[in-house]
């Protein structure tokens, strides 16, 4: 079975691959922008660059993909937030390149990186199934290019029947190894990391919109693995118990909540992010509080999936990989600090934001 990862670098395919690099029979092509070292897990990996968004992107990609069993779409751009029309071009423009080439070089399976984020607001003490509105959330661009790429499959669903297509909708996705890349992308080069290392979060914002899912991305890798493996299509929901709130931050980050109100978290984030204080735009904090919980029966029931992490171990293993500046060798998880977003960067006048991290 010969699998093409597009995006193999970044936080799930760097798991995946460690994931499917020992499952029998399984071939592996990595697309991605920048080539990565030839070290483990990258090493057993057939490798192609590929801008996704660029002019020429689909002839390229449709050669990449021919005797392809099936196509795994990663790939997504989450900085520069402050240059929408980049982050359009390969998020949107870019994936729907992407399944033209998988449609042209007629690869049977296609598996794509959805996101709790592609749903409409919904309940925050109840969990919603695959079938909750996937209308997005007002104001996050990033939840309006997801369900803009949902609405593009279901259309490629309806006209090519025979293309199995899996969408997996994960909840937030760590690792310790993202630590580095998570500080640049969420809270900017000037996060005091140090600070991480005791383990203690003394302040806790509270607000009672501010309840989230996790899963770490061994068990996301997992997922998308038994989704390639199976006979299965359609969307599965992917996340760790338990729910992660302001109450379950605070115990086990030693930490005191304090209650914010709504306003607040929006204005201050909108306020810093135009001032180029951090890199996170106010429709993240919108995404944050609005997106619905979420429920895993579906993938439990059909691939027999269940978490080997939980969510508040995975949320301890993301602060002390932001405490330790965890990186891989990898260009999205690299460590080095010259690069845009980094505190290199920004010493050389490169802001967050200020240009393509990739």
């Amino acid at each position: 079975m010969r699998v093409v990862i597009v995006g193999a670098t970044g936080n799930s395919g760097t798991a995946l691959l460690r994931r499917l690099r020992n499952e029998p029979g399984v071939d592996l092509t990595g697309v991605v922008r920048r080539l990565p070292p030839g070290v483990e897990p990258y090493d057993a990996v057939e490798w192609h660059s590929c801008d996704i968004g660029a002019p020429g992107a689909a002839q390229q990609l449709t050669e990449i993909f021919r005797g392809a069993d099936a196509v795994v779409h990663l790939a997504w751009q989450i900085q520069p937030s402050h240059d929408q029309r980049l982050l359009f071009r390969t998020n949107v423009l870019g994936s729907r390149t992407v399944v033209e080439a998988v449609l042209r070089a007629g690869v049977p399976t296609l598996a794509y990186a959805s996101s709790v984020g592609t749903y409409a607001p919904g309940p925050k003490h109840a969990f919603v199934t695959e079938a909750w509105p996937r209308t997005g959330v007002l104001g996050s661009s990033y939840s309006r290019h997801k369900a803009l790429v949902e609405g593009l499959l279901d259309r490629v669903e309806s006209d090519h029947p025979m293309l199995r297509i899996v969408r997996l909708r994960p909840g937030l996705i760590f690792q310790r190894d993202i630590g580095t890349e998570i500080g640049r992308y969420f809270a900017g080069p000037l996060l005091p990391a140090r600070l991480l290392k005791s383990g203690r979060i003394p302040v806790i914002p509270s607000h009672p919109g501010l309840r989230v899912q996790a899963v770490h991305a061994d068990d996301v890798a997992d997922a998308y693995a038994r989704a390639l493996l199976a006979d299965v299509r359609g969307a599965f929901n992917v996340a760790a118990g338990p729910v992660l709130d302001p109450s379950v931050a605070a115990a086990a980050f030693r930490g005191r909540e304090v209650p914010v109100p709504g306003f607040v978290l929006r204005g201050a984030a909108d306020l810093s992010w135009r001032l180029r204080l951090q890199p996170v735009d106010v429709g993240w904090v919108r995404l944050g509080l609005k997106a619905p919980l979420m429920s895993c029966d579906r993938i439990k029931a059909e691939l027999g999936w269940r978490p080997l992490v939980d969510a508040v171990h995975t949320l301890k293993e993301l602060v002390a990989g932001l405490a330790d500046r965890a990186h891989t060798d990898s260009p999205p998880l690299s460590g080095d600090p010259a690069l845009p977003g980094r505190l290199g960067g920004v010493l050389r006048g490169r802001l967050p934001g200020s240009g393509n991290p990739y």
